[in-house]
């Protein structure tokens, strides 16, 4: 009895880590290569954010909750480094508080590291978060897009 419960203990423990190995192991989406859903301004995508979260969620998300590929064009009002040593780019909108930021990828590291505030551009990603008033903090947060490239 012992040695059939260790069998199916055993059993169980393959295929957890079989599953769990397959999900570490399973290739990244490409977001260049995967044609973009929408091109927008980041004023109106922060907008739409803080007009309705939900409605810009089921727009912006599918069914699963993944991200679909947008492209945003506009100025950059900043430049910064994040804690990976990515290249993290904020967009202007029209709320002065507010902008869209859009973090690089490493391998799109040398594409952004001309940039330069000021200049236009059009960078291709997936939202992660959108821009939203936080009333307990009483800040504004921006617009989150990641695994950004520009889009020439």
């Amino acid at each position: 009895m012992k040695k059939k419960i260790i069998i199916v203990i055993a059993i169980i423990i393959v295929l957890g880590g079989g599953y769990a190995a397959s999900q570490y192991f399973m290739p990244h989406r490409d977001i260049q290569s995967v044609e973009a859903f929408v091109e927008i301004d980041a004023s109106q995508l922060v907008d739409e954010y803080l007009a309705d979260n939900n409605v810009a969620n089921e727009k912006y998300l599918d069914a699963e909750g993944e991200s679909k590929v947008i492209i945003i064009n506009g100025t950059i009002k900043s430049i910064d480094t994040d804690q990976n040593n990515q290249i993290v780019a904020v967009l202007k909108s029209n709320n002065d508080e507010l902008g869209v930021s859009c973090t690089f990828t490493t391998a799109s590291h040398e594409n952004a590291a001309s940039l330069k505030t000021g200049d236009v551009i059009k960078v291709k990603g997936v939202v992660r978060s959108g821009a939203e008033y936080d009333e307990d903090l009483e800040l504004y947060e921006d617009a989150i897009i990641e695994k950004c490239d520009l889009v020439k």
